[in-house]
């Protein structure tokens, strides 16, 4: 037989090796058609592109500063304002200026009572872009 082994002892063991052979045929044959095509996709088409020269548009959207302190007390844009004015104020901006942000710069020993307060404000006069403001330099 020959797969069997040399000894003639009347029964058969099962083969336990993996025949590699076909494994080995089938790498080499994609081998080969790996290294035939591959110079096929490299080819390109020249052609000339026209050439333009351009500068960003870069469009900073309008913007609000509001500041806190740690007292509570707030200041658009540098000036002071009471809390009753800034519900007036931020429609007043958002009918101008859809688009505009509110940059929040809050004292790190203000109550977050206070920013969420103003937050819902502004929320409710229809500014939807909300941000703060921090430092990065302190730790």
């Amino acid at each position: 037989m020959a797969f069997g082994s040399m000894r003639d002892s009347g029964r058969q063991s099962p083969m336990s090796e993996i025949n590699v052979v076909p494994l080995v045929d089938v790498m080499l044959v994609l081998l080969i058609i790996f290294i035939i095509t591959a110079p096929l996709l490299t080819h390109s088409v020249k052609i000339d592109l026209p050439k333009a020269e351009s500068n960003p548009n870069i469009t900073q959207p309008e913007h609000v500063e509001l500041a806190i302190r740690a007292d509570g007390s707030l200041f658009w844009n540098g000036e002071p304002v009471a809390l009753e004015q800034l519900a007036p104020r931020f429609g007043a901006t958002v009918v101008q200026a859809p688009n505009t942000e509110l940059h929040i710069r809050a004292d790190k020993l203000a109550h977050y009572e206070h920013v969420a307060r103003l937050m819902s404000i502004a929320a409710k006069a229809g500014l939807t872009r909300i941000g703060f403001i921090t430092d990065p330099s302190e730790k």
